[in-house]
């Protein structure tokens, strides 16, 4: 093991001697639950499309949980392989059935991260809220033993990445698209 893994180690058995509680036992594998499959934020998605006004949100974070899925699963687990926490050490109990793919980086906190950046670049209170429940579900990513800080701290940052990414994709979108309407209205007054 080398002294990168073993410092990690050493912050995984920090957060378990001064965070542990049967509160947090029970609370914790729910918070990470609402990023199994991304799906808390395809529904603040879905929220967001429904008004017009803040479907541009809508389209940017799911724009943002596609880039984090290609980066994340598809890319960057199988390309570092880095072996979980609870692998190298076997004689962790975990509090919820043990992934199966890679660690780094991870998906949730790059999903969560992703998602949460882009809602947070178009509206600033619920952005604010959205990323208070990225931190959170990548804390608990750590709580439950399932990443190492790295994972957890890589996967944030390649999201919040992302979440620009969609933002600006999706505004340069909407930007070209009222130029071309503006367009097409100037050329119809001047054929009149």
């Amino acid at each position: 093991m080398t002294a990168f893994s073993q410092l990690e180690f050493r912050i995984l058995d920090w957060v378990a001697k001064t965070f542990h509680s049967s509160f947090l036992d029970a609370i914790m594998p729910a918070v990470s639950f609402l990023a199994d499959g991304a799906w808390i934020w395809i529904l603040f998605a879905l929220l967001f499309m429904i008004r017009k006004s803040t479907r541009k949100i809508g389209l940017a974070v799911i724009l943002s949980l596609l880039l984090s899925l290609l980066t994340a699963n598809i890319i960057l687990k199988p390309l570092v392989a880095r072996p979980r926490p609870f692998v190298l050490n076997p004689s962790i109990a975990l509090l919820i059935p043990a992934p199966t793919d890679y660690s780094f980086p991870s998906g949730h906190a790059q999903a969560s991260f992703a998602a949460a950046t882009a809602i947070y670049r178009f509206k600033k209170w619920p952005g604010r809220a959205a990323l208070l429940l990225a931190a959170g579900i990548a804390f608990s990513r750590l709580y439950l033993f399932v990443h190492f800080l790295g994972d957890v701290a890589g996967g944030a940052a390649i999201g919040y990445i992302l979440g620009r990414i969609a933002y600006a994709m999706i505004s340069s979108m909407r930007y070209r698209y009222r130029i071309g309407r503006l367009r097409k209205r100037t050329r119809k007054r001047r054929n009149r």
